[in-house]
């Protein structure tokens, strides 16, 4: 489960049955803190992963040395066991749009982030994981779609792959294509963690359109499609996303368990 300020009190207190959690680095940069103090807390008796939200590794700026510096400090303190990103940009000239934005679909695009995900692979001395990203339009001038540049870009990189189901299941409904497909597209051997999440459905605007809230429940939809991925990929380590509108340590909990029954009888 993603672990939030909110619940660390019972996290450390009542040391719930969870088989791992997941902070944002960028919640680690400031030096001391309670919050630093309680993460290392949880790293002693839970697994960590490490998940970023701005590196912006699709900028058009150069990647930034100094985030990646204070990055690998984390990564050097909390000895996560895993560390990822997405594949996205979100920042341009300096200012950071507190998002993360979709890229053209190009063999340029993939250029850029191979060369930007090798530099930080070389940086940290480590795997990164990257995660593909939920979109709301799509550009112009793309040559392939979402799928095959995801599978690419991991190719030429080197990297692992943190699975987005929900993203997945959004974008397929945004862009109208089939969710199966993009699964059957990524490499087996490549993907080391998959994410689920709930959506909002937007509703009377003459077209489908989901966005990626992570708010509410992992709808059912997901659920299916999260069950052919353990299928196809085995089972891997799986995250709860919930962000926004937390509610109490049980629901989590709830939905971890619900997604471990599907890996435990994919491991059968």
């Amino acid at each position: 489960m993603g672990l939030r300020a909110a619940h660390l009190p019972r996290v450390l207190e009542e040391r719930p049955d969870a088989a791992w959690f997941e902070v944002h680095s960028e919640n680690l940069f400031a030096a001391g803190g309670a919050f630093r103090a309680a993460v290392e807390q949880v790293r002693d008796r839970y697994p960590l992963s490490l998940h970023g939200v701005g590196l912006s590794l699709g900028s058009a700026d150069e990647l930034s040395a100094s985030h990646l510096a204070r990055l690998k400090d984390v990564v050097r303190q909390y000895r996560p066991v895993l560390v990822s990103e997405h594949l996205c940009w979100g920042s341009a000239g300096g200012r950071h749009a507190n998002d993360l934005l979709p890229l053209p679909h190009t063999r340029a695009v993939c250029d850029l982030l191979a060369d930007r995900i090798r530099c930080v692979q070389d940086a940290l001395g480590r795997e990164l994981l990257v995660e593909n990203v939920s979109s709301y339009l799509q550009f112009d001038g793309a040559t392939m779609p979402e799928w095959e540049f995801v599978a690419e870009v991991v190719e030429r990189a080197g990297c692992a792959l943190l699975l987005d189901i929900n993203n997945i299941y959004v974008n397929s409904i945004n862009h109208g294509f089939d969710a199966r497909t993009y699964l059957r597209a990524m490499p087996v051997h490549a993907v080391r963690e998959f994410h689920l999440a709930g959506f909002t459905r937007k509703e009377e605007l003459g077209a489908p359109l989901l966005i990626d809230t992570h708010d509410r429940p992992v709808a059912e939809p997901v659920w299916a499609l999260y069950a052919a991925a353990v299928q196809r990929f085995g089972p891997v380590p799986t995250l709860i996303e919930w962000d926004q509108d937390l509610p109490a340590l049980e629901t989590l909990l709830g939905e971890a368990a619900r997604a471990q029954e599907v890996l435990d009888a994919r491991a059968a």
